[in-house]
């Protein structure tokens, strides 16, 4: 979840030292820990939670630019699908979705975000930016997501395009965010607002095969730490920032 946050210049000198420490094995098996395997919500260790069943997104306009909401969305899905696998489209109609995405406005959101998650209690922090939620079955597969962006309000501050990214994204399986984890969409403090190398391959990690919904840190350390291998001698981590900027989000953003 998108919260407004102030920070100093600081955070440009620690860049400079962690650019290169994202690509570290071990600081990818603690990002992953930190992203997937916890949540801002729930106090301890988690399980893994991923979808198992295709991706089907239906939007729900209560903003004006519905066309340009719905392409934002469209590239940044067709991203998603790229790099974890997994098949992930627009559904034909309501009924068919499993994940919904509403872009609302500020002085409905509160109500909609009641309203999508089915709990009229539910209500965002007073300083978050745009929300998501998940619905797990007896195994922690996810079965249904949902994202509410107030668009007036994520406009003002610049941060439409990270609320697509970030909270459909989360919706995936990784629902943490962390100051821990840098760079990347997940950790508010830091000025992401399109997937990172570090996002990138959190996500391939996520959708390996051998990893399962319901797994515990212990069970999934091992596979990671053999695939990490692996793609430390492949250069698939070495080559993931460059890779990750091949989508249209990038282009119209012009990075």
């Amino acid at each position: 979840m998108i919260r407004l946050m102030l920070f100093s210049c600081l955070l440009a000198t620690q860049a400079v030292h962690a650019d290169e420490a994202w690509q570290s094995p071990d600081y990818l098996q603690q990002a992953f820990n930190e992203v997937a395997l916890h949540s801002e919500y729930v106090a301890g260790e988690q399980v893994v939670r991923k979808w198992q069943q295709p991706v089907k997104v239906w939007l729900v306009h209560h903003a004006d630019q519905a066309d340009t909401h719905t392409k934002l969305t469209h590239y940044h899905l067709r991203h998603l699908s790229r790099i974890t696998g997994h098949p992930i489209s627009f559904a034909a109609n309501a009924a068919e979705a499993n994940m919904m995405v509403v872009f609302s406005q500020s002085a409905q959101w509160h109500q909609e975000v009641a309203q999508v998650s089915s709990h009229k209690s539910r209500q965002p922090p007073a300083d978050a930016m745009c929300m998501f939620g998940l619905t797990l079955d007896a195994q922690n597969a996810i079965k249904r997501a949902w994202v509410v962006i107030p668009v007036d309000h994520a406009n003002e501050r610049g941060l439409l395009v990270s609320c697509i990214v970030e909270e459909i994204t989360q919706a995936m399986g990784l629902p943490n965010d962390s100051e821990k984890v840098y760079p990347s969409v997940f950790n508010d403090k830091t000025p992401e607002s399109l997937l990172t190398g570090l996002d990138a391959l959190l996500l391939k990690m996520l959708y390996l095969p051998a990893i399962k919904p319901g797994m515990r840190a212990g069970q999934v350390q091992p596979i990671l730490a053999r695939q990490l291998q692996q793609w430390q001698s492949d250069g698939t981590i070495q080559s993931a920032e460059k890779n990750v900027r091949q989508s249209e989000l990038y282009d119209m953003m012009g990075f």
